[in-house]
């Protein structure tokens, strides 16, 4: 075979069009828009954390209440706005709502010494009550009183950092858009009727009871990382994983092949850095903060923390995320495969 003449310039272009088709062209740029989003994200989100009004209660005995009232709006005025005080009239109380998930932490006044305790929730994140610790260990070091940490919702002694709940979350989103990326390459990104569509569907919803079973056996009896719930967690993590993949489906069904990169830039690129798992919401800036709670990892990094640490306190609003989630990708799903069925039977016009 002879070899081919690239002695011109209209011959290169010809042999290049050749190699790489428009539509390859844009999937490429595609691609390299994704990965700068990624940088831009990551790093946004996670190369200066600093407290944005966490959650805080001042807690005084009765006859004290005014010096709880005088700390709690000294905490507020603190630079920068870390601290979000609000006063409780009791420990219990102050108990009840770190255990809720309705405050982050409490500082218990003790109007007889020098001496106050912090209440704080290692299980929310490590990181978050690292930094409550630290804004108000300064802020009472400035009225000449010490701090006593009590951590009294910590991490299991097997998740140190409280990021195990993070990961398990983030190996169940990978696996819910691997699946159905794997489903579109094996048998075409956008399924040819309603009821392949439905296969489809049936056949995520059962990967998806699997890996949340597995799943949860990795990281609870195999490595002892994270305690609570097995069922909880297995029926958490059923559901996002289903959520995940019905979304890439629908996205599929929409823009075809191009639909696994959107799926891996609301999922991967907005959503894991969101998520509240290296560094909680109220340390992130205020766009992840805000798009958070309402993307899958944010949501499901929530609720697995609630169940492992927080006896499933305040896990229904997550889940419940999860599952518009879940029923927006199914119902797209099957809509566009009825839209391109019946495109599809729909005679030429002559």
């Amino acid at each position: 075979m002879a070899p081919t003449d690239y002695g011109t310039p209209a011959s290169l272009r010809q042999e290049i069009r050749n190699a790489v088709s428009t539509r390859a062209a844009l999937l490429v740029i595609g691609v390299l828009a994704i990965q700068i989003a990624f940088i831009a994200s990551y790093i946004g989100a996670f190369h200066s954390p600093k407290p944005d009004r966490i959650a805080i209660a001042v807690v005084a005995p009765a006859q004290a209440a005014a010096q709880a009232e005088q700390t709690a709006k000294k905490l507020d005025g603190l630079p920068g706005g870390p601290l979000d005080p609000r006063t409780l009239p009791n420990e219990a109380t102050a108990v009840r709502q770190i255990e809720n998930r309705d405050i982050d932490a409490a500082l218990l006044i003790d109007p007889r010494g020098s001496t106050d305790r912090l209440l704080v929730a290692g299980g929310g994140g490590a990181s978050l009550s690292q930094a409550v610790e630290l804004v108000v260990s300064k802020a009472e070091k400035a009225e000449k009183r010490a701090v006593k940490v009590i951590d009294i919702a910590p991490s299991d002694r097997g998740d140190s950092r409280g990021l195990s709940s993070f990961y398990l979350v983030v190996g169940w989103c990978v696996g819910g858009y691997l699946c159905a990326a794997a489903l579109a390459i094996s048998a075409g990104a956008r399924p040819a009727n309603a009821n392949r569509a439905l296969i489809r569907l049936a056949v995520l919803a059962l990967y998806s009871i699997v890996a949340g079973l597995l799943g949860t056996i990795v990281a609870g009896p195999v490595l002892d990382a994270l305690p609570g719930s097995l069922f909880g967690l297995w029926g958490l993590g059923a559901l996002l994983v289903f959520a995940v993949g019905a979304t890439t489906l629908a996205l599929q069904g929409l823009a075809g092949t191009m639909g696994i990169g959107l799926a891996i830039l609301i999922i991967v690129v907005f959503g894991n850095p969101s998520a509240g798992g290296a560094y909680p919401y109220p340390l992130l800036p205020p766009f992840w903060q805000a798009i958070g709670p309402a993307l899958p990892p944010g949501a499901g990094t929530w609720a697995a923390r609630s169940i492992a640490d927080f006896h499933g306190n305040a896990g229904t609003g997550p889940l419940l995320v999860l599952s518009a989630w879940a029923v927006a990708g199914t119902v797209l799903t099957l809509a566009l495969a009825a839209v391109r069925n019946g495109g599809a039977r729909r005679p030429l016009p002559e």
